[in-house]
């Protein structure tokens, strides 16, 4: 069965044909995030059956968006990521998460997974032109760089080199500690600078009714009446 598409004289048809089938922002989500084995892939974007996981990859491939390279160290393997043109809906698919917030509802943010934080943070956190910030984040046993520059956050997998701040805790700890403030304290781990901390927690932009909500839930986790 072939691909959808609208035919449409339209920019915006011709990028829907391309990723705006079911799954495939989800494939750019994980893969902003550095490459991935098969394996690897379907378990991050999580349920998607593989056949559709297959197809969905092979069209990226067709459109320049993803590519397969081969690894012959330490095991041979293939994995996937994004091309030069790929890493341009990595702007637009955060901008678009930013407004998906208003259809969220607190409780995602207790079950947001390790593996979804640092994209998460890359949402809520809004880095002034001149901020510049690496931030390491550690949670469930994955690791995250987060590099803040010209406005921009870049995020990978894996711990950065000589990190100025570093975040540690189940993804509801860090996202306290910095939506939460001095006041909500989770117990997540904090180390090196305290002041970059604060200018983070001044970063974070939530639709009021989901920061309310958040804040609720946090408190209710510390115990707090």
């Amino acid at each position: 069965m072939g691909r959808r598409e609208y035919g449409q004289p339209c920019s915006l048809a011709s990028a829907l044909d391309s990723v705006g089938e079911r799954w495939a922002l989800l494939i750019v989500r994980e893969l902003a995030l550095g490459p991935l084995r098969f394996s690897d892939l379907d378990r991050a974007v999580g349920s998607a059956p593989t056949d559709v996981l297959t197809k969905r990859l092979r069209d990226l491939e067709a459109d320049g968006i993803v590519e397969r390279h081969e690894l012959a160290q330490p095991a041979p393997a293939v994995v996937y990521e994004l091309t030069e043109f790929g890493r341009g809906l990595e702007r637009p698919m955060i901008e678009l998460a930013r407004w998906g917030m208003g259809l969220q509802i607190a409780a995602d943010v207790a079950n947001l997974p390790p593996s979804s934080l640092a994209n998460g943070l890359r949402v809520i956190l809004r880095p002034s032109a001149d901020f510049e910030l690496t931030l390491a984040v550690r949670s469930g046993g994955e690791a995250f760089g987060l590099r803040f520059s010209d406005g921009w956050i870049e995020a990978s997998r894996g711990l950065p080199t000589q990190p100025d701040l570093t975040l540690a805790g189940t993804p509801l700890q860090v996202i306290g500690a910095l939506v939460g403030g001095e006041q909500i304290d989770l117990g997540a781990e904090v180390e090196g600078d305290r002041a970059a901390l604060a200018t983070l927690r001044e970063m974070i932009e939530v639709p009021e009714r989901l920061r309310d909500e958040a804040l609720e839930l946090l408190s209710a986790g510390t115990g707090a009446a």
